[in-house]
């Protein structure tokens, strides 16, 4: 059975998760702040990382990918559609906080085409296309574990926000209807932000989604 863990990095306390099996093995999924801690968390927990994946490519999500893959030599997944983010701090956003520095992460080592099963090393999962916040933005659906880890799309009673490059309120409800709320009533939510929700308490008390 596989086991998830939630860290919140960073000034905007993105959350990053480790997904682990029986054996250790895991995946770090959106490492966007505070590298060194994400470090020691999986050194001392003695697991071993197979890859980064990101459910997109805003600089909150991305910021310590590099130190991670050199650390452990991991290689990163990203959605196509954003390819060049890592590297653009224009497109990645860190360029619209004049308070924080640029965000330039080197080339991701796989692109993500087409949504489907999915399997990177011992783990087998779903990744479903689901833009509106980001063009390229994905989740990851572990229908076994009975999770999904969905990045800014869906949060607790509310949505992803749509004024950033790509960004598309109608594109994003849609991506919530058809890909997010289709998942049973009692799968959990793993959100890029704050708590976890699931998709029977989005339709009944979120005020985004009136009429889904």
């Amino acid at each position: 059975m596989l086991k998830i863990s939630t860290y919140p990095l960073g000034p905007i306390q993105t959350n990053c998760y480790i997904v682990r099996d029986e054996a250790g093995n895991c995946l770090i999924v959106d490492p966007g702040e505070e590298s060194a801690r994400m470090i020691r968390k999986v050194v001392s927990q003695e697991l071993t990382p197979i890859a980064i994946l990101l459910t997109h490519a805003h600089f909150d999500h991305i910021g310590a990918v590099d130190s991670i893959r050199d650390r452990f030599g991991i290689p990163v997944y990203i959605h196509e559609e954003e390819r060049e983010w890592l590297s653009d701090p224009k497109l990645n956003g860190s360029a619209k906080y004049p308070g924080l520095p640029a965000v330039h992460i080197r080339k991701a080592d796989h692109v993500i085409s087409q949504e489907g099963v999915m399997e990177v090393g011992p783990f087998s999962f779903e990744v479903r296309h689901t833009p509106g916040h980001s063009p390229g933005s994905v989740s990851y659906i572990f229908e076994a574990a009975r999770f999904a880890i969905v990045g800014d799309t869906l949060f607790k009673r509310s949505v992803g926000r749509t004024d950033l490059p790509g960004g598309n309120t109608g594109i994003l409800l849609d991506s919530i209807h058809n890909k997010l709320l289709t998942l049973d009533d009692d799968f959990i939510i793993y959100p890029g932000h704050d708590a976890s929700t699931t998709p029977g308490d989005e339709k009944d008390s979120n005020p985004f989604l009136n009429g889904f």
